[in-house]
This record gives structure tokens, sequence and C-alpha cells, in this order.
């Protein structure tokens, strides 16, 4: 009898180790439209394998590259429902969490990398906060790279565009803002969706980075392309407040500081791999004519207009604007 209770407690004993080391283990469902083997996947997984290593196995990533999750803010319904707790985001799915960070994708407002850089720093703890007052904890800002046209045809003049079949990313007021301000009538379609779009004729130009342009395969689309880019696609990898939240402080402090270098490494190695893409489709594409020669006063004109209207709109943030254009003159006025 008594090697029997001792026997029972024993098993008992081992299920609530069991039980225990379970609980210690944290699973975070993270999506990204990243294709397996770009630039973006290869540095996820590398930060998945250090999280895992680092918390002994407590913290695991679980990744769903390629759109498999869906589009953007399919992933953020997912999240919102629990079925996901983390995602890496372009600009459009920051501006369904918090719409006034894409005033760093403002067309033609910066000159450079180090200016985004400046700007960037200066206010990233305002975005942060935007973001955590969202229900989102932001881990790592990125970049999808710099922004071109690419279209099936050319161009002759910047006139045309307001004739061709735009496409636009379903649901993304900031760029519908922008396409409307210079008379384009953009075809919106999930990103998801772009690929048959271009094979079909539904859409004839669209509005990418060369990297993101060969790794979703719509360079094979397009043989023309602008050589001015207009932005810089900003993206951001964050995971809701109500996974963080649930984290013991080790595992919030590990995944939080993670985050610096894992925004080092996407930034760097986005901006490397972009310009070896560019180069690579500048063989392959022509120039669009009506691109050569951008009026940047015009534009500029437009773009002031635009953000205005946005800000009107409370899609975009005045004073958070007001930041954007203090530290974007204080850095150039530290240059001369």
């Amino acid at each position: 009898m008594r090697r029997y209770l001792f026997g029972v407690l024993y098993a008992f004993a081992l299920l609530g180790m069991t039980v225990a080391h379970a609980a210690d283990t944290y699973v975070l469902k993270f999506a990204t439209l990243a294709p397996s083997g770009s630039t973006w996947m290869k540095a996820f997984d590398a930060w998945g394998k250090e999280l895992a290593t680092r918390s002994q196995g407590r913290l695991v990533v679980k990744f769903y590259p390629g759109g498999i999750s869906g589009d953007e803010p399919d992933m953020l319904k997912k999240i919102r429902f629990g079925q996901l707790q983390g995602a890496a985001l372009s600009g459009h799915g920051i501006g369904e969490i918090f719409p006034p960070a894409r005033i760093l994708e403002t067309p033609f407002l910066f000159r450079d990398h180090a200016e985004i850089d400046a700007v960037r720093a200066a206010i990233l703890p305002t975005i942060e906060t935007g973001f955590r007052n969202n229900q989102y904890e932001l881990i790592a800002w990125m970049e999808v790279g710099n922004i071109h046209f690419f279209s099936t045809k050319p161009l002759a003049s910047l006139d045309e565009l307001a004739r061709r079949r735009i496409w636009q990313w379903q649901g993304d007021r900031f760029i519908d803002a922008f396409f409307k301000a210079n008379g384009w009538s953009p075809v919106a379609l999930p990103i998801t969706e772009v690929y048959t779009g271009l094979s079909t004729g539904l859409v004839d130009t669209v509005v990418s980075t060369p990297l993101a342009s060969i790794a979703l395969q719509w360079a094979g689309k397009t043989p023309y392309m602008s050589t001015q880019p207009i932005a810089t696609g900003i993206g951001a990898v964050v995971v809701s407040n109500r996974f963080y939240s649930g984290l013991p402080a080790d595992l919030q402090a590990l995944l939080k500081n993670s985050g610096i270098s894992l925004s080092q490494t996407l930034i760097a190695d986005t901006r490397r791999d972009d310009l070896k893409s560019l180069a690579v489709l500048a063989k392959r594409t022509q120039p669009m004519a009506g691109m050569q020669n951008v009026d940047l006063a015009e534009q500029t004109v437009r773009t002031r207009k635009t953000i205005d209207a946005l800000e009107a709109q409370h899609y975009l943030s005045a004073e958070l604007d007001r930041q954007v254009d203090a530290a974007l003159n204080r850095y150039r006025s530290g240059k001369k």
C-alpha cells in the first residue's frame, strides 16, 4: 500500500513539473508578408533563434511568412482575436494602429537616409507611446526600401498616370490621399492580389520597392521603373499588449531589448539589399521617361496640402508633424 501511494505521489509530482514547464513556455505566433528566404525573413529567423536560446526555450516564435495569414489588416484582426500575437507590418499596417507615424513616408520629404535616421530618432518615443496606447508594443522599427513606380508600359509624361490603372493598397488612406492630390484614380486591391492583377491587366502600374518587387515576383510583370524614389517605406515589428503584458518581467525585457539589434539589422540589410535589387532591375527595366524630371516644388505644394487635409481628418497628427519639421530643420542646419 505504501509503495502504491508513493507511486501515485511520484506520478502527480511528474505531472506537476510537466504542467509547470508548459506554463513557462510562451509561443509568439508571428505573421508577415515577407516570403521565406527574403532579406526580412532571414533576419526574423535569426531573431527567433536568439529569443529561444537566450530564454532557454521559454520564449518561442512560430512564423507564418509569405502572407499565409492574409493581408496586413487580416493579420491585425487575427491578433485581436488571439489567433496571432505579433506581426511585421509595412506602412499600411502601421496606419491601422498609429496613423501619425506615416508622416515618415511622406513623398519627397527626405533627401537621404541620414535625414530619415535623424528624424526617426527624434520622434520614436512618441511613436512607441502611440502604439502602446493602441494596444500594441513596438518591438523593432524597420524599412521595406525606397519606393519607386513600376509599370507594364512606358510613361511619356507624368500626366499619363491619370489614365493608368495604378494599384493602391486596399484601405490605405495615406496613399489614397496623395494619389488623389495628383488627380490619379487608383485601383484598390489587397497586396495578395497584385500579382494576379498585373497578370490580367486589372492594374498596370504599382508603387513598390526594388527589393519587394523582386521578392513578390512583380518585377517580371513590370519592365518599366522610375529612377527617382518618392519615399522610403516604413515598417514595424509589433506584438499585442495582451501577449506582452502576460510575459514574465525577464522575458518582457528580453523581447524588448532584442528589438534594438533586430531593428539595426533589418534597416541595414534592407538598405543594402534594396540597392542590390535596384542595380539588378536597372539592367532589366527601362526608365519611365515621364518620371525623370519631377517638379519637386510642385510636388512639395501638393504634399503640404495633402498633409493638412490628413491632419484635419485626424489621420495625421499636427503636433507630431511639427516635431518632424523641427527635427529635419535642426538636422539640415547642423550640416551647414
